[in-house]
């Protein structure tokens, strides 16, 4: 305990367009339950994908400018689709006064165990150069397959239970059999991990493995300010919530998932 009550206060802020940011959220509170949390969304804004790089951007920079009004240690940009459009933005605006920490699909980590992997991402990111070129630098001999996962973030965040498993279904269809690992391309994909697990799990019964991007931006966000995690902190930490960057509830739906009831349980600040 002596040791727990060297950590210095600890708030992160996380920002997406929608509900997509639970996963890091809900990351950083198994990590530091100690910590304060701002959650700034704009899901009136949603999609993001379809829009252009300059309205993506500046729709991130206004749901980044008011989670650092709450004065946070620092800022993951918990979407896949912001932080390939608009991370360079974002740190030329707050650092070096706020870290910022994009979230960029686990491709590296998949790789290292072989293959073959599918990347799972919304149709906007598949094919992209972008993600084409996270391939090519670090899928090593790993062979991949870019899957475009259609409607599955809107039913994810509207938790519809029969769009999620029609937009799984419809995945999985275009999966070749026998993937090793799958990576997940979007953050709200990470909220219905075991759904597409079990959606992939060939007849013998062996699933593949899941790599996300929630517990690797939170442990770098973490660093980033130079303190550690300490999952057995006491929970303390509150949780503030912007929506539109308006002070707000968390979404009804959150509740939907493990995360977000797991964030539900904090005590609500202003």
């Amino acid at each position: 305990m002596a040791d727990r009550l060297q950590w210095p206060a600890v708030k992160i802020a996380l920002m997406d367009s929608g509900i997509g940011l639970l996963a890091a959220a809900a990351a950083v509170r198994r990590a530091r339950p100690d910590a304060d949390l701002v959650l700034s969304s704009d899901p009136e804004s949603m999609p993001w994908g379809p829009r252009t790089a300059d309205d993506i951007t500046a729709h991130a920079l206004a749901c980044a400018k008011a989670a650092g009004a709450h004065e946070p240690d620092a800022l993951i940009v918990a979407c896949n689709t912001a932080s390939v459009h608009a991370l360079a933005a974002l740190r030329e605006e707050l650092e070096p006064d706020l870290p910022v920490i994009g979230t960029v699909p686990a491709v590296k980590p998949a790789a290292q165990g072989g293959g073959p992997v599918a990347v799972w991402a919304t149709p906007a990111t598949t094919g992209s150069p972008y993600q084409r070129r996270l391939i090519a630098d670090f899928g090593r001999e790993a062979q991949f397959t870019e899957v475009p996962c259609h409607g599955l973030a809107d039913a994810v965040e509207t938790a519809q239970e029969h769009a999620i498993d029609v937009a799984v279904g419809a995945a999985a269809d275009l999966t070749p059999s026998g993937v090793r690992a799958v990576v997940l391309g979007c953050t709200h994909y990470e909220l219905v991990g075991e759904r597409i697990r079990a959606a992939l799990t060939d007849a013998d019964g062996a699933p593949p493995v899941l790599f996300g991007s929630a517990d690797a931006v939170a442990a770098q966000a973490l660093r980033r300010i130079g303190t550690a995690p300490d999952p057995g902190a006491a929970p303390t930490g509150g949780l503030t919530v912007l929506l539109g960057g308006s002070a707000a509830r968390l979404p009804e739906v959150a509740n939907t998932y493990a995360e977000g009831r797991l964030l539900a349980g904090a005590p609500v600040t202003p």
